[in-house]
């Protein structure tokens, strides 16, 4: 972890004012009109971040769906974040950093979004057409990394299953059933177990 590497953050506090929850919440919306508020989205040293209960870091969480299969992969140990290595995932996502943003407009959502972009392009190559929805936002804070670290979950629903991995931290990638994704569920990060579980409610 870079000493020097500035993540998004919220004050946990505003969170909690527009309804802490564990697990997901599909109400999107008034979360998002909150998180994005100008003023209220900041930068701070991630080693701080990672370690603050009192800050709740902003994580996009990409889901890719392609005629009713998700894309999943497994975490190499390359991976960035070395609680999460050897675990299946069903989001492509991490940490939001200070490019091209203007944190203090009403366009730091818009912004959000193209950074979304950016950071799903550094692990993937997604070759085809999509449409991205918020579906839902996601809270676990039964563990360390959890307590730190508040999910945004974005549906991607592809029109061809063309994806390539360009990290070497990802793994095992591929395109998969709901059965099949049933079965592999107990290797499954614990935000992949609980958007699993949600993904009859994305749709």
């Amino acid at each position: 972890m870079a000493q020097d590497e500035q993540v998004l953050v919220v004050q946990r506090k505003v969170f909690e004012e527009v309804g802490a929850f564990n697990g997901l919440a599909m109400d999107t919306q008034k979360y998002l009109d909150k998180l994005f508020a100008p003023g209220v989205p900041r930068f701070m040293p991630r080693p701080q971040a990672e370690k603050d209960p009192f800050f709740k870091q902003l994580i996009p969480y990409v889901i890719m769906t392609c005629n009713g299969k998700y894309l999943s992969y497994v975490r190499g140990k390359r991976a960035g974040e070395t609680r999460l290595v050897a675990k299946r995932s069903l989001g492509i996502g991490g940490h939001i950093n200070p490019v091209d943003w203007t944190l203090f407009t009403a366009e730091s959502y818009k912004t959000y979004l193209e950074a979304v972009q950016r950071e799903v392009a550094e692990e993937v190559s997604v070759e085809t057409a999509y449409t991205d929805k918020v579906v839902a936002l996601l809270n676990d804070d039964s563990n360390e990394v959890g307590q730190v670290h508040l999910g945004i979950v974005h549906l991607w629903t592809l029109d061809e299953p063309k994806v390539n991995r360009k990290e070497q931290m990802i793994t095992q990638m591929g395109f998969m059933s709901i059965p099949e994704l049933r079965e592999v569920r107990d290797t499954m990060e614990t935000w992949s177990q609980i958007c699993f579980d949600g993904l009859a409610k994305m749709a």
